[in-house]
């Protein structure tokens, strides 16, 4: 679809039909290039005041322009009265309206337009040049609405208009973000051509020598007339053609659709895997008289896998562990407003930790989190519902249910069935109904659906626990101590038991379903503040004492020790249940409670906390002290990691742990004088030393046979000085959507990190682009993501840049006071 965005644009889009037409005659694939384009820029958005706007919009509406995806939450202010509680972030909803003016080309009005939301939070309904088209009240789930009966061709506008309505609250047990935060696409077919999520590819069976390739094609024909056309499939690896399905011919009558079903063979397969995730692309072409009128692309992955029983996960015939993490949504500061790049460094984070599964928790992902889960390799479990008919807060999806469930779980599994990265379905998340018969009786529901569009891939869900067992700390959440089956992992219905928790449970497993393979869905709780430490490490603290009772204790500041000591009641430290999991096959992995902070949820504590305690990595992406530990473990990367910082006040006992890997020992030196060795015994997963803190250098060396392996430092800083600056690529596209993520040190005058600074730091930028989010990491901050300073936490801080749309130089600069600034320049091309 060739779209005017105004008046001024008419010149831009001449240009670009010309380069269409030009590309189109030396390459047959890149007329297709718009069947799908990007409809994010020029939105205006009004956000009601709820006393004076109530549900309408009029003349006076004042407008703002923007692009999305767009996050209103985030823009707002923190509220210990926000109606979605701490744990939604302590940031309110509200009610928005977006609008759009375009023009759409007259050589279109012959064909089929549509217009698609990856995402809208939530309860969205549209109109089109005043037709209502919708409305879709699940946040998390794209959608499609055809268009092309009420637009206007040529020189006349067309007006889009979008109400959003987040106001009842809370309907989020975490923070959601509200708006159009997902992508918007317009998408442009013949009236010939290949439906929405159109295709769904499976291999059904995969040798080394050859892979059986079965491609299932939705084809529509909105035509007034019979259509008679080919069908053809070609399979390329990259560049490369390496297979072809058997030619279609057939006549379709009008205004109808079917399914058309091919076969190919792909001889040497090259597999994905997690160490090489490899793709596929099929493109599916549909012909009428010779002429190709729809082109559409599958990307997908030859791969074989199965969950054993007694060896754990099999992919591609090896047995390997799922090392995952469960994520929610939210990109930190930059809201649940979806951006490939942040999604990108996310998994660069957790790759480099030795992260390999990813868990979707608890709801349809973005696309692009997918897309980027196939490229990187990423074992995902994705999940539908945090809920299903029973509500957990008074306006959550639990009010939809009825209604939706069932289109919504089947355009999830029509749209993500076809990536390679997905391994296993979770139908719900610690769901109510888990506990009686109407669970079961809905279980059913939804596990015939799932496997009506998809049995390749095995049913699970997240069950707190499966299993109630007369164990130390099981029992906390249960009045019963006899051994008792979780109705719903009774059930049969499930292809794995998905356990949430209850590690002392796991060992017992396949006593406990001796024919079900075991899943860790979710695991661990552990709880840290990066950069704060107690001074007594080897105690484990169970925060808050009950899951519902207000927790009291706790340390001044809302901080939570960074050793790993503390943890949920129902969870465990992150050593714990690793130690379980690592030690038997049939265990086949497990997704930790979580990959980095988000904001709400702030357990054990509430307000002024308004962002989590869970992540291994925190709210600015920077990892704690416990992402070590996994790496160690995780990875063949040899790793030697000491902490804590070494500032403290003489003579005070201090613990000092060390991570690593890859040697027999580890010797500590302070000063330059022995404190002794340490090697870790039976399962350990650290050492440690407790020694009274002198100031100057603390010095750790690993060795392997005696010989040196890797060696660390770390020195008592003096008083902050300066500032530094340190971006993770110096370079990005100047396309308005690309980002450069900028770490602030806070450093001594000899350059050593200030562990204790907590300076505020300005921020000022020069060039085509803008800063579009701060952070420190701390769960206490009440400080505007979306302002131009921020105060660091443990001598850091983060600076998100994005690109505008034209090339040269961005140029940040960080000010405090009383330190030397630090300017970083960013080229955008």
């Amino acid at each position: 679809m060739h779209i005017i965005k105004n008046i001024k644009n008419i010149s831009l889009w001449a240009v670009a039909a010309g380069v269409l037409f030009l590309n189109s005659c030396a390459k047959k694939e890149d007329a297709f290039v718009n069947r799908k384009v990007s409809f994010n820029a020029d939105w205006s958005f009004h956000l009601n005041d709820s006393i004076v706007d109530k549900d309408t919009i009029g003349a006076s509406t004042k407008w703002r322009t923007l692009d999305v995806p767009h996050d209103w939450s985030i823009e707002g202010k923190f509220d210990e009265k926000s109606p979605g509680g701490y744990g939604g972030g302590s940031l309110n909803g509200g009610l928005g309206w977006y609008k759009k003016t375009f023009k759409v080309a007259a050589e279109d009005s012959t064909k089929i337009t549509s217009i698609t939301f990856d995402g809208v939070y939530r309860n969205s309904e549209v109109w089109v040049n005043g037709h209502y088209l919708g409305k879709r009240p699940n946040g998390y789930i794209g959608f499609q609405y055809e268009i092309t009966p009420y637009l206007n061709y040529g020189d006349k506008n067309n007006e889009i208009i979008v109400k959003v309505d987040n106001s009842k609250q809370p309907n989020s047990r975490w923070y959601s973000g509200s708006g159009i935060f997902r992508n918007v696409w317009i998408e442009t077919t013949d009236k010939l051509h290949v439906g929405q999520w159109g295709t769904y590819v499976t291999t059904p069976k995969v040798t080394p020598e050859k892979a059986s390739i079965n491609i299932e094609n939705r084809i529509q024909n909105d035509h007034s007339e019979s259509k008679k056309f080919t069908l053809v499939t070609t399979i390329y690896k990259e560049d490369k053609k390496v297979g072809s399905a058997d030619v279609i011919e057939m006549t379709l009558t009008p205004k109808s659709g079917t399914l058309l079903n091919v076969k190919a063979e792909i001889e040497s397969p090259i597999l994905w895997s997690v160490e090489k995730p490899e793709l596929y692309t099929a493109v599916t072409e549909i012909s009428v008289d010779d002429k190709i009128v729809d082109q559409y692309k599958t990307t997908f992955g030859i791969r074989d896998f199965k969950f054993d029983l007694n060896k754990g996960f099999i992919l591609n015939g090896k047995q390997v562990k799922i090392k995952g993490v469960c994520m929610h949504h939210d990109l930190g500061p930059l809201g649940s407003a979806i951006n490939t790049r942040a999604i990108e460094r996310q998994l660069e984070i957790l790759k480099e930790m030795g992260v390999n599964g990813i868990r979707t928790s608890h709801n349809p992902p973005a696309p692009e989190l997918l897309d980027l889960c196939d490229k990187m390799g990423f074992i995902v479990m994705d999940e539908a519902f945090d809920m299903w008919k029973q509500n957990k807060t008074k306006y959550d999806y639990a009010n939809d249910w009825d209604k939706w469930h069932k289109k919504d779980l089947v355009d999830q599994l029509r749209r993500d069935r076809n990536h390679p990265s997905i391994f296993m379905w979770s139908i719900g998340n610690e769901i109510p109904e888990q506990w009686n018969e109407k669970g079961i009786e809905i279980a059913k529901e939804l596990a015939a659906i799932t496997r009506q569009y998809d049995k390749t891939r095995p049913l699970t869900a997240g069950m707190n626990p499966p299993v109630n067992m007369n164990i130390d700390a099981v029992t906390l959440q249960f009045e019963k101590k006899d051994v008792s089956i979780n109705p719903l992992a009774g059930s049969g219905v499930l292809d794995l038991i998905g356990y949430n928790y209850a590690h002392q449970t796991f060992e017992h497993h396949l006593k406990n379903f001796p024919k079900t393979p075991f899943i860790a869905t979710e695991t661990t709780s552990g709880l840290q503040t990066r950069g704060y430490y107690d001074a007594v490490s080897d105690t484990i603290k169970k925060w808050p004492i009950r899951w519902d009772l207000k927790f009291t204790e706790g340390n001044p500041g809302n901080t939570v020790s960074a050793y790993d000591q503390v943890q949920t009641p129902w969870g465990s430290t992150h050593e714990a249940t690793w130690k379980i999991i690592k030690k038997h096959d049939f265990l086949a992995g497990m997704y930790v409670w979580t990959g980095f902070d988000y904001i709400g949820e702030p357990t054990p504590y509430e307000w002024p906390s308004v962002s989590s305690y869970f992540g291994i990595v925190d709210l600015a992406g920077f990892p704690k002290d416990v992402y070590y530990m996994y790496q160690s473990e995780w990875t063949n990367k040899t790793v030697l990691h000491v902490f804590p910082h070494w500032n403290w006040k003489a003579g005070q006992t201090v613990d000092v742990w060390a991570y690593y890997n890859n040697a027999d020992e580890v010797e500590l030196f302070v000063n330059g004088k022995s404190v002794g060795k340490r090697s870790k015994k039976g399962d350990d997963l650290h050492v440690m030393w407790r020694i009274p803190f002198e100031a100057g250098t603390l010095k750790v060396i690993s060795r392997k046979d005696g010989k040196v392996v890797l060696e660390k430092e770390i020195k008592t800083a003096g008083n902050p000085a300066q500032l530094k600056l340190t971006a993770d690529r110096s370079t990005i596209k100047a396309d308005k959507n690309d980002l450069s993520f900028i770490t602030v040190d806070i450093l001594d005058v000899k350059g050593t990190l200030a562990p204790n600074a907590n300076n505020e730091i300005n921020f000022s930028l020069k060039g085509n682009g803008k800063i579009v989010g701060v952070c420190s990491g701390d769960p206490v901050s009440h400080e505007s993501y979306k302002g131009n300073k921020h105060t660091a936490l443990a001598g850091k801080c983060l600076v998100i840049v994005q690109s505008g749309d034209k090339s040269g130089r961005l140029e940040l600069t960080a000010k405090a006071n009383g330190l030397k600034q630090s300017t970083i320049v960013i080229t955008t091309e």
